[in-house]
């Protein structure tokens, strides 16, 4: 019983010290830690410093949630020069399911989303995420769902993208090309 409490410690502190390495490597808003969706498991999202972001208000019961496939095709053709696709699913606009459980089939099981996912949360107004709150103050909230975020690896440039802003636009790619180069 003491070893398997020895090795817990022994855990907890390598994550205590991972997420404060994470901390003092990053000193902008996505110095943050989320829940994964439908996950125990949490990210910091300092674990993509000095890469470019593209961070996503979903939604599973949108006229736009077939985006997903063309944010998939994105991270799958850009993650290897970096970019890093993020999706926030939100009820705000009343079309994410109820169950963590359900939204989570509809990105991972229907749309193969490989790139991360975080749990449910506001995006909009006083109660919306750190990240959105941010990115809100820096641009303006989202208007609907699927409205996309281009985040500069210095975090110093956003781009804000509407929901008619197809994944595969040349608008949204070519800007995206910008930012990796």
């Amino acid at each position: 019983m003491l070893r398997i409490a020895s090795l817990c410690i022994g855990l907890c502190i390598s994550s205590l010290s991972f997420a404060t390495s994470a901390s003092e490597t990053c000193d902008d808003f996505t110095n943050t830690t989320f829940r994964k969706l439908h996950s125990k498991e949490s990210i910091n999202l300092c674990e993509f410093k000095d890469k470019p972001l593209l961070i996503v208000n979903t939604a599973s019961n949108c006229g736009f949630t077939s985006q997903f496939k063309g944010l998939e095709a994105l991270y799958k053709e850009y993650k290897d020069q970096g970019l890093v696709v993020i999706g926030f699913p939100s009820d705000d606009f009343l079309q994410e399911e109820n169950d963590e459980a359900d939204t989570a089939k509809v990105c991972f099981m229907n749309y193969g989303v490989t790139f991360p996912m975080m749990a449910t949360s506001e995006v909009r107004g006083s109660n919306a995420n750190a990240v959105f709150k941010y990115l809100n103050e820096q641009t303006s909230s989202p208007n609907w769902n699927f409205y996309k975020y281009l985040v500069s690896k210095d975090r110093k440039e956003i781009q804000r993208f509407n929901s008619r802003t197809k994944p595969d636009s040349e608008e949204l790619r070519s800007a995206i090309e910008k930012l990796l180069k």
